[in-house]
């Protein structure tokens, strides 16, 4: 019989966690009722996001593919240390609550341990270790993560942008919204190329780039973060911040997906399979956790950046778009009239 987490109680539960769980110098860890955490410099920034069963992720995706508690540890590490990336800063600790139903196997409690380890360390955050948490009990299952990070510059904000700026970004676009489409379609997991793996398994684990952080804040980035959400409604976000419009280019984001491609990261494939177009994917899609930023135009781009658009006066979305209009154009157009021209009529994803 599969030993539960109720079989096993909360206090025998941690003890199969804690050990799994990445440990970093800090002035005291777990163990007491708070952890004390040394913020040289006297500042550092804080972050928290929660992943919950059937809104976040699922156990069992339509394709048949099963989400064990190592993909969702992972998750939950990689979006916490994006958002602290996105800073220009490094994480140093974390914090993290469970809410696990009775029956839920405690090998799956086990491997969200494992899951968020393992994310800490290869994706380079070996700093950031655990400084205590929570358990609880409920109807499904959940994870919430809060992290902190040391500055070493300035923490890099939205609000900083500034007409002339070029757009950068760090990362893959649109091979999370790939490998989500993947897992959603009647396409079963079995049978998936590697290709196509490598895209669910970008949806379930995403690979943010924590070096690209503090680099663009040490090249003097004016605003910076995080890409969760989309190309389009996160550099929305930033254009908002700053006052500004951000016009992307369609040319330079096919040269991305065309070497993401060569990478061995093939969204496009993954598009022509399922009879969509991958330039939705990289305008749309979210959960990539890469990052991005805006230069100065004399600015060397810090390495692994790829140029994609540039910061334009806001004037230039409202005079084309009318009121409320999204604060992005592509080609210097409005998004709607640009896939328009780029596939022809038909297409109103950014219409609403």
């Amino acid at each position: 019989m599969q030993l539960t987490v109720a079989g096993l109680g909360e206090s025998g539960l941690l003890e199969r966690i804690l050990p799994r769980l990445h440990g970093a110098d800090m002035l005291l860890g777990p163990g007491d009722d708070a952890a004390v955490i040394e913020a040289p410099g006297g500042r550092f920034v804080f972050t928290v996001d929660t992943l919950v069963q059937d809104q976040d992720f699922r156990l069992l995706w339509r394709n048949g593919y099963r989400s064990t508690g190592y993909d969702v540890g992972w998750k939950s590490a990689a979006q916490n240390l994006s958002d602290i990336n996105a800073m220009g800063a490094v994480a140093t600790a974390a914090v993290i609550s469970l809410t696990l139903p009775p029956a839920t196997p405690v090998v799956w409690a086990e491997g969200i341990a494992e899951g968020f380890t393992a994310a800490v360390r290869e994706l380079g955050a070996q700093r950031c270790g655990l400084a205590g948490g929570d358990l609880s009990s409920g109807g499904e299952l959940s994870i919430t993560a809060a992290l902190t990070g040391s500055l070493t510059g300035p923490a890099v904000l939205r609000s900083g942008a500034r007409p002339g700026d070029v757009v950068a970004v760090c990362g893959v676009l649109g091979a999370a919204a790939a490998g989500l489409s993947l897992l959603e379609s009647e396409l079963p997991h079995a049978t998936l190329d590697d290709a196509a793996r490598n895209l669910v398994a970008l949806h379930c684990r995403p690979r943010p780039p924590l070096w690209a952080g503090p680099a663009a804040s040490a090249a003097g980035a004016n605003a910076m973060m995080d890409i969760s959400d989309g190309l389009v409604r996160d550099g929305g976000r930033i254009a908002r911040a700053s006052s500004v419009a951000i016009n992307l280019e369609a040319a330079a984001l096919h040269r991305l997906l065309a070497e993401m491609s060569s990478g061995g990261i093939d969204v496009t494939a993954a598009a022509e399979r399922l009879g969509g177009d991958a330039l939705d994917w990289v305008l749309a899609g979210g959960e990539d956790h890469g990052l991005l930023a805006c230069f100065p135009r004399s600015t060397t781009l810090p390495a692994g950046f790829h140029p994609v658009g540039s910061v334009v006066e806001a004037g230039q979305v409202t005079e084309h778009s009318g009121t409320g209009a999204p604060p992005v154009l592509l080609d210097s157009q409005p998004l709607q009239e640009a896939r328009e021209a780029l596939r022809g009529p038909g297409f109103d994803h950014f219409g609403g």
